[in-house]
């Protein structure tokens, strides 16, 4: 399978215009891509609007998702945020090309910076399977948590669709081996570049990290664009089999 990952300036609040922007990127996708992952809240950036910018799991951005992936022959994810039943979620989309969408809503809420005052956390792990491939999802900050991304047998890859602070890029890039190697798993980290009204800047860092650790495609800091790597379930299998340290693995209660 070949998973790609988007990195890009996002704008602020602004839908059509993100909408626009990441239509120019996804032309340089490649030919033959499976996958494609933007960053979180990628149509309006991470904002504490909710009241003004969340849509339905009907609306325009989710279809749009939709249509992209029906259009290119390949999976997108991203969160949004979404509003259900008079709460707000900052929610993970998975859609296929045949239109089957699956959602995962953000557990770990960043308490600094107030979003758990705006936002519902969520209080399930989700995994889903496209292909050969179990991918579980996560966003941002729940990078940080290793028993919530902790690989129970059932995933192949773990996606993180993050607004993450060049402030702290050094965790971001270690946590993100880190989970790869201690889950055995493939790992997509798909971060944002520039800076929001507030002054926060992003640097980017995207990787597509293999299950020993290794970097197979990363982007430059600070940059915007599109990498690719080879996702094998065969290899990962093998790979597991040779080095069986999932055997030993404590067991615990996610909640």
């Amino acid at each position: 399978m070949k998973a790609t990952v988007i990195q890009t300036d996002l704008r602020w609040e602004d839908k059509e215009a993100n909408f626009e922007h990441l239509s120019s990127l996804l032309a340089k996708v490649p030919a033959g891509t499976d996958l494609v992952a933007f960053p979180e809240m990628f149509t309006t950036a991470f904002s504490m609007n909710p009241a003004s910018l969340a849509e339905t799991m009907d609306g325009h951005s989710v279809n749009w998702m939709k249509s992209i992936s029906s259009a290119g022959n390949y999976a997108v994810c991203g969160s949004l945020i979404i509003e259900e039943n008079g709460k707000y979620y900052n929610r993970l989309i998975f859609v296929t090309p045949s239109g089957k969408t699956v959602k995962y809503d953000k557990r770990h809420l960043h308490s600094i910076s107030g979003e758990h005052n705006i936002y519902t956390a969520g209080n399930e792990q989700v995994t889903c399977s496209y292909k050969e491939l179990n991918f579980n999802l996560q966003v941002c900050y729940d990078l940080r948590f290793p028993v919530w991304s902790r690989n129970r047998g059932g995933s192949d890859v773990i996606i993180y669709s993050a607004n993450w602070p060049t402030a702290r890029s050094y965790a971001w890039k270690s946590l993100l081996v880190a989970r790869a190697i201690e889950n055995q798993c493939y790992v997509l980290g798909v971060n944002r570049t520039g800076t929001s009204p507030d002054g926060t800047s992003y640097s980017g860092d995207s990787f597509i990290i293999g299950p020993r650790g290794e970097v197979l495609a990363s982007l430059d800091p600070d940059v915007e664009g599109v990498i690719t790597a080879e996702l094998s379930k065969q290899s990962l299998e093998k790979y597991r089999a040779d080095m069986p340290v999932w055997r030993d693995a404590d067991s615990f209660d996610l909640i």
